[in-house]
């Protein structure tokens, strides 16, 4: 179940509280596919996890603005666990990171990265991603298991 926002102060809108809450793609369509813009993007999250789950990842991570009470998100950003993937079924899209991940934003609308990478020096993007950039507060971010 996708928990309601919350405020973090210096962040400039409500974002998940702290953690890793599980969440189903049904759950996140009702919660965050609340305009024709977030539906698109949306879209483009089911098509890539289309893709990863045919590749046999079973674990996908959502953040971004998309899941946080910004109107208009740019985009969404997504980790997905690389345990079981067979790289030979995977669009090859998602493993370029070029060009600030221009290719998967153009296809998908968003970009992810592989969990076990590292976003900074010693840190995991699945850790860099549960602090909000504006506060560096605590935030969190949702478990899809596909």
């Amino acid at each position: 179940m996708i928990p309601e926002l919350v405020n973090i102060s210096h962040s400039p809108w409500d974002v998940l509280p702290h953690g890793i809450h599980v969440a189903s793609l049904a759950e996140v369509n009702a919660k965050f596919s609340t305009t024709s813009h977030r539906e698109w993007l949306f879209d483009g999250f089911c098509r890539a996890v289309s893709n990863l789950q045919q590749a046999g990842c079973s674990i996908i991570y959502l953040d971004g603005s998309f899941v946080t009470a910004k109107t208009h998100p740019d985009d969404f950003d997504g980790i997905w666990d690389p345990m079981g993937v067979d790289p030979n079924k995977l669009d090859p899209v998602l493993l370029d990171f070029d060009n600030k991940r221009a290719a998967q934003k153009a296809k998908y609308g968003g970009e992810l990265f592989i969990s076990t990478h590292q976003a900074v020096h010693g840190v995991s993007y699945l850790d860099f991603f549960q602090n909000d950039r504006y506060s560096g507060q605590n935030k969190g971010i949702l478990s899809i298991q596909i």
